[in-house]
């Protein structure tokens, strides 16, 4: 299932980010509301952000809830744009920090909440889509999310803005196999995302922009976004949700 979230405006500490709220990204680790068949988001996570304009990233194959050295070093790390994300695993991949997201390429940072029906099928075809994956490491890494990450890049890379390049990821993986399509980016700047089968919420207000699986708290500004809809999000530009 997984779950993940991303944050734009203010600079405000990751430890806020992950885990305040009745229903923190954190919780939802261990107890998640609006499940797709998981009900454990145990196999790792990770956050990534930007420093001095670089895209800066934390990620392990451990219980978000396990580690408490995050939980302190969180508090001390403030950031401005953000994404983090929780892994569960889908069956036949490994539990390895390779495969905890956010993905990062340059100034990208990237998350898939869902899985590929049927991946055996359609890999190569992904990777073929893809092209050359020897400048983005984790492009490689052992799991579905890989491929669509670097066809995200290859997007990106030939100039399409930070929402095209995922929701023309979405339209090529869908013509190809079934599946739950929830993709999150961030180019340090902006926002965007996709619904294809799983929950997504958004959130504007005080001059910032949050997007998540399942909202952390209950403040009633949370909206649902639509399923098949990307999400685009700037702090001058404000939220525009389209369907796909």
């Amino acid at each position: 299932m997984c779950r993940h979230l991303g944050y734009l405006g203010p600079e405000r500490t990751l430890h806020s980010l992950i885990y305040e709220g009745e229903h923190s990204l954190e919780t939802q680790s261990y107890a998640p509301r609006m499940t797709q068949g998981a009900v454990l988001n145990a196999d790792g996570y990770g956050v990534g952000w930007y420093q001095d304009g670089a895209a800066v990233r934390f990620r392990r194959a451990q219980p978000i809830w396990t580690d408490q050295s995050f939980r302190e070093v969180a508090g001390a790390v403030r950031a401005s744009c953000a994404v983090a994300a929780l892994r569960s695993a889908t069956v036949g991949f490994p539990v390895d920090e390779s495969c905890a997201q956010p993905f990062r390429a340059g100034p990208w940072l990237f998350s898939h909440n869902g899985k590929i029906e049927g991946y055996g099928g359609v890999e190569s075809r992904l990777r073929e889509l893809a092209g050359d994956i020897a400048e983005v490491p984790d492009a490689r890494a052992p799991v579905d999310s890989a491929p669509l990450f670097a066809l995200a890049v290859r997007n990106w890379r030939e100039g399409a803005p930070l929402g095209e390049g995922l929701a023309a990821v979405v339209t090529a993986i869908t013509a190809l196999a079934p599946g739950r399509y929830n993709l999150l980016a961030s180019d340090g700047t902006s926002l965007a995302a996709t619904t294809w089968g799983d929950s997504l919420f958004v959130r504007e207000g005080g001059d910032a922009v949050q997007i998540a699986s399942e909202p952390p708290d209950g403040d009633p500004a949370w909206r649902r976004v639509p399923d098949r809809s990307l999400v685009t999000a700037g702090l001058a530009a404000g939220v525009r949700i389209s369907r796909l």
